[in-house]
Formats: structure tokens, C-alpha cells, sequence
């Protein structure tokens, strides 16, 4: 069975497969300092509440945009799974062109959405991941990595208002029913809601004005649910575009030796 992790710099996806199926997942919150024998405390419970263990685990992969955290996440998998893992950006081969002018500052989770994306939906793509940053991707039609668009997330967002304004509270992000606010809550939840609605239309259309052929959309990550029925620029909401990616590359790579 293979053990998926994929850290964004918010939380952490664990993911089982068993070979036809994705069997459990589960989300912490991602903490740099974690070691190797604290996530294999955490994991080896929620492995025995599925009715799984360690020792079924034979294969793991791990993307992770949070460079200090790898050692510790490379090492739960040397200790507890006695393999050695594939890192995207390390030691996987991702079997795509990265065609940006310095291909090694090609976040790992870009990378793997584009596979993910590729897979299932056919010509060139745009792909959207809304997490801490929002990422507005290109893929080109055989898959190659074309190149994007990095913004602040629509939580960093609303915290940099709380932060930043005295006056100004933390609130909730949903989706107001009008765009004119009535009080200051209301008025900070359309400004960022539909300010991001009105960021993601406007950026999409731009790179399909650049790009100057057909374009398929596809929004993945966290809050990528909250613009659903929001705007018609999004055509696919795919939640798991991302493990769907981190499943084909180790499909692409040959398996890891044991760690003894």
C-alpha cells in the first residue's frame, strides 16, 4: 500500500492507497518542528482506528512545499515503513518538461496538480489551487508545465485585514447574498469574497487572452469549494487533483528500495 503525504504550508494530507483505491485520509496542521517519531505517534493511531498498520504500508511519496519539514517526513517513512520515499523535487521523476525559466523554483504542489489535472482532462489547462497562496497554473496540452500566476490566499487575505486595521475584526469568510455591506463584517466578507471572485475572472481571462487558444479550468485546494456556483470562468471543482497526481508519479517511478 502506498502512504501519500502532500504538506502545504497549512495542513497536511495523509492518504493510504491500496492499490485500486484511496482507503482513508486524514489532516493535520503543519508544523515544521514535528519530528519523525511525533507523526508516527499521531499516524500508527489513526492507521489502527481504519484497521490498518505500518507494516502494510510498503511505499510512500511525499510533496511538500515546506522545505525544513522534509527530513523529519523523510524519515518517518525510513523508520516506520522501512522505505525509502519518493520526494517530489529530490528523487522522482515526474516524466513532464517544467518549462519555466529556472525550473527548480517549481513549487512541488504545482507540479503535481498539473499530473493530476492532465490525466483526466483533456487540451490545455488552467489549474487553480486555492490554499495559503492561490496558484492560477498553466498546462499545456502534453502536459508540460507552462508556467502561472502566485496571489495571497483568501485567508491570508482576511487575516491581513484583522491584522493590519485595528478597527477591523476577524471574521469568517461565506458567501454574502449582496455585495453591498451593511456593517463592517458584511462589507469585509463581500470585499474579499467577491474581491476574489472578481481576482479569479479576471486573471483567467487574462491568460486566455494571452495564451490565445481554448483553455480548460480546473480549481482544486481547501477553500476552492467556497467559489462554487460563484462564477462560470471555473469549469471543473476536482478535490482530489492533487493526490490524483502524487498516485500517477509513483506509478512513473520505480519502487523505492527497503531500509533496513
Amino acid at each position: 500500500m502506498l502512504l501519500a503525504i502532500e504538506q502545504g504550508n497549512t495542513n497536511t494530507l495523509f492518504a493510504v492507497h491500496d492499490g485500486s483505491s484511496w482507503i482513508a485520509q486524514w489532516r493535520a496542521a503543519t508544523d515544521s518542528s514535528r519530528t519523525a517519531d511525533e507523526y508516527a505517534v499521531w499516524l500508527s493511531q489513526l492507521l489502527n482506528m481504519a484497521g490498518l498498520q505500518f507494516g502494510v504500508l510498503d511505499a510512500c511519496i511525499i510533496s511538500s512545499v515546506v522545505p525544513q519539514s522534509i527530513f523529519n517526513l523523510r524519515n518517518l517513512s525510513r523508520r516506520y515503513l522501512h522505505v525509502e520515499p519518493l520526494v517530489i523535487g529530490e528523487n522522482a521523476d515526474l516524466g513532464i518538461e517544467v518549462r519555466i525559466d529556472k525550473p527548480s523554483e517549481a513549487g512541488a504542489d504545482r507540479l503535481v496538480n498539473a499530473i493530476g489535472a492532465h490525466i483526466v482532462y483533456p487540451g490545455t489547462l488552467i489549474v487553480i489551487d486555492s490554499g495559503t497562496a492561490t496558484t492560477f497554473d498553466v498546462i499545456a496540452s502534453d502536459g508540460g508545465f507552462e508556467g502561472g500566476v502566485i496571489a495571497p490566499g483568501i485567508n491570508l487575505s482576511m487575516e491581513a485585514l484583522h491584522t493590519a486595521a485595528a478597527k477591523l475584526p476577524r471574521v469568517a469568510i461565506q458567501k454574502p447574498q449582496r455585495v453591498l455591506g451593511k456593517d463592517t463584517v458584511g462589507a469585509m466578507q463581500s470585499g474579499v469574497f467577491w474581491g476574489y471572485v472578481a481576482l479569479i475572472e479576471g486573471l483567467i481571462a487574462r491568460l486566455k487572452a494571452e495564451w490565445g487558444e481554448p483553455m480548460t479550468v480546473v480549481a482544486t485546494g481547501g477553500v476552492a469549494s467556497l467559489f462554487h456556483g460563484a462564477t462560470l470562468s471555473i469549469d471543473h471543482f476536482d478535490p482530489d487533483l492533487t493526490i490524483r497526481g502524487m498516485l500517477e508519479i509513483s506509478r512513473r517511478n520505480p519502487r523505492p528500495a527497503a531500509v533496513t
